[in-house]
């Protein structure tokens, strides 16, 4: 009998290294999202307890130069993709 490890992310997450939600462990592995069964590549910042995600923009910045961001809202799960 085989167990099979399900990895446990946390609630919210970001890749902004200014951010209290970033986790570099975590991001050092290759971390999908799905919005809604769809998978985004562009995500900035989850959160799965209350189903949102940020995507850039395209390659915006605002003035500090970070990407422009829209939240989305759905279903979301985080997975590994290795």
């Amino acid at each position: 009998m085989t167990s099979t490890h399900t990895p446990t992310f946390p609630d919210r997450l970001s890749v902004d290294p200014t951010s209290r939600h970033y986790d570099e462990a975590i991001l050092s592995r290759s971390v999908g999202i799905r919005l809604n069964g769809v998978e985004y590549t562009n995500v900035e910042e989850y959160c799965i307890s209350e189903g949102w995600i940020r995507t850039a923009i395209g390659k915006t910045l605002d003035r500090r130069g970070r990407p422009l961001t829209i939240t989305r809202k759905g279903v979301v799960e985080a997975f590994y993709k290795d």
